[in-house]
């Protein structure tokens, strides 16, 4: 008896953790510019400008500025477009943050984003991170491999690591890839 009921806890846990929805994931990119903050924060901080910077960004249509609820729309080469609401533009701190408005899954594997921008002197030069909260593109309890919650890292580790290749590109004269 005691056996049954133990191997009947063992499933029903087991089910249970089985069932459980998507987590929350978040990447973290950065890297090192040789040039002052405030010069790649002119680059970096225009929210509509990211087209300027991103090696994977074909176009950019942006209403708004740097307000609070500006918004772009940002298509990407390899096909796909991101909408993009800006929550908070903080120009004396050199950081923003924005979010995603509805999923493009073509675009980027996820369900949903928020992102935050952030610049920082770093010796004499700075230091660019960006940081990313999302969940996989599938929210259900079995999504396939390309919507699950590695493919949503991959594709937003990627993304934000091209980005900041990008801006180290343009802010040094390099090779943007």
């Amino acid at each position: 008896m005691i056996r049954t009921l133990a191997t009947l806890t063992l499933i029903l846990a087991t089910g249970t953790a089985l069932a459980h929805g998507p987590t929350p994931q978040k990447v973290v990119q950065t890297v090192t510019i040789k040039a002052k903050p405030d010069a790649v924060w002119k680059i970096v901080g225009e929210f509509g400008g990211i087209a300027a910077w991103h090696p994977d960004v074909a176009t950019v249509e942006a209403t708004g500025g740097n307000a609070g609820g500006a918004v772009r729309k940002v298509t990407l080469k390899s096909g796909g477009t991101l909408v993009e609401g800006l929550d908070e533009w903080k120009g004396s701190e050199r950081t923003y943050s924005y979010r995603m408005s509805d999923p493009d899954l073509t675009a980027l594997p996820v369900s949903s984003y928020s992102a935050i921008l952030t610049v920082d002197p770093d010796g004499d030069g700075s230091r660019v991170e960006w940081m990313g909260r999302f969940y996989r593109g599938d929210t259900g309890n079995e999504p396939p491999e390309n919507l699950s919650d590695e493919a949503g890292r991959e594709a937003m580790n990627r993304y934000l690591a091209d980005g900041l290749k990008g801006l180290k590109a343009r802010m040094e004269g390099g090779p943007t890839q």
